[in-house]
């Protein structure tokens, strides 16, 4: 949650005068077929666009994802995103699985990637939330957050072991990259992210700040990934009291209250922000995945249909929602960057939350899918997919793609299409080690 909190207080402003954003991009290159293109070759289209983000829009120097496309008053192109970089580097193995570009090609961004990374700013082997896509050096996200980010890292690692389960011939590229990956896995020291005497993962460490207040990675939110990578962890892996300490709060991540006559497991009020479902289970196999604290199918499911029946009933009147217009999550805004979600609701609707939402409601997601691209993709669709956020009553569109909104678009559409993402993700030793570890039951696990 503190993703959230740090995000929304930091701002992402609205693009200064004269800066490049969505709208001129998307002016510059609209072609939503006129013909109506079947489900299955729509779903490409999205997904191969999206991916121009990772492949066509990455730092030139090091195949980082920048943070965002639009250039704002407090920042520009130079910010890289770790969290957002996994998240490219996972779309990667399905790039080169549907012939978007070869393995060779993929082969090489990766290893100049790990490269820069192997020489990037590293605490305690964890990154920091930003850095210079150029240099590697740590850029600030806040005032206290200028060191490692455990979360981030997760993300990072997310991509990373999925790519090295992908790339797994004996070729002297494909060898060197799976080295590289193993190396900056070893280096990542979890359990210095333990803050003494707290029994809990924190967010962020700083060689100056050290641990900021407030800092808990404490669940339900989108870090469960961070917990299943840190106990199963061959160096530096947390034990099992951190997890239901920290992340489960003893039981207290449990909800079960009904909303619109719908089961909510863990959680806030309503569920909160989409991307809770999205971000860990990018990787994560939520079908048949149980502890002791919820079926992640069910919560995963259900969350993503109280958000539907939210925007279907719109209770605050808003414009433009409805059956084929939904999905509330963390997203540009016209007066920044917020968090929506049914108990955060401004009438900003972002195509992140419906399309990451393939998986579990492919039915629903796919109504907005066509409303999206149909109706509304001569404003909406550009050359790197969708705007990051839209406002259906007013009109207004986000001058902005966000790497970490534009990742899930491509990965979670894969793991609806073909499973490749959770197939290799699962496959890892490691995550089943630490599934294992925090007491989880799941198919890949027998």
């Amino acid at each position: 949650m503190l993703l959230v909190l740090l995000l929304a207080a930091l701002l992402h402003a609205p693009a200064a005068p004269g800066a490049t954003g969505f709208a001129a991009a998307s002016a510059a290159r609209t072609d939503t077929a006129s013909a109506r293109l079947s489900d299955d070759e729509l779903l490409e289209r999205v997904q191969r666009r999206t991916f121009a983000y990772f492949w066509e829009f990455a730092d030139p120097a090091s195949g980082m994802a920048r943070e965002r496309s639009n250039v704002t008053r407090e920042y520009g192109h130079e910010v890289a995103a770790t969290g957002g970089t996994g998240f490219g580097v996972m779309a990667t193995t399905v790039a080169v699985e549907r012939g978007w570009v070869t393995r060779a090609q993929a082969v090489d961004r990766l290893l100049r990637l790990t490269a820069f990374l192997a020489k990037a700013d590293r605490f305690h082997g964890a990154f920091p939330h930003w850095m210079n896509g150029a240099t590697g050096r740590v850029i600030p996200f806040d005032r206290l957050d200028d060191g490692g980010d455990v979360v981030e890292t997760a993300y990072l690692f997310e991509g990373l072991l999925t790519a090295r389960q992908y790339f797994d011939r004996a070729e002297p590229g494909e060898t060197e990259l799976r080295r590289r990956i193993d190396t900056l896995w070893h280096g990542v020291e979890w359990d210095a992210f333990v803050r003494p005497g707290r029994n809990t993962l924190w967010w962020t460490w700083s060689p100056r700040h050290g641990f900021a207040d407030g800092g808990e990675v404490s669940g339900w939110n989108e870090a469960l990934v961070t917990y299943v990578l840190a106990a199963g962890s061959p160096d530096h892996a947390i034990d099992t009291l951190t997890y239901h300490h920290g992340w489960a709060r003893d039981g207290a991540i449990r909800n079960g209250n009904d909303f619109a006559g719908i089961t909510l497991p863990l959680g806030p009020p309503e569920g909160g922000p989409l991307f809770f479902e999205h971000y860990s289970f990018m990787g994560i196999d939520p079908r048949g995945l149980t502890d002791r604290y919820a079926d992640y199918w069910l919560q995963a499911l259900n969350h993503t249909l109280i958000n539907r029946e939210h925007c279907v009933s719109d209770p605050a009147g808003f414009a433009g929602y409805g059956e084929n217009a939904w999905g509330l999550t963390a997203s540009d805004d016209p007066g920044g960057y917020r968090a929506h979600s049914p108990t955060e609701d401004d009438g900003v609707l972002a195509p992140t939350a419906a399309l990451s939402a393939f998986p579990y409601a492919p039915e629903f997601a796919m109504q907005a899918l066509r409303h999206f691209h149909d109706d509304l993709g001569g404003t909406l669709f550009g050359p790197y997919g969708f705007a990051d956020a839209f406002d259906p009553g007013t009109g207004w569109v986000a001058p902005s793609c966000i790497a970490i909104d534009e990742g899930p678009i491509i990965v979670m559409i894969e793991n609806y299409r073909t499973g490749l993402p959770w197939r290799l993700f699962m496959s890892c030793p490691e995550v089943q080690a630490g599934l294992r570890k925090l007491g989880f039951s799941s198919p890949w696990l027998r």
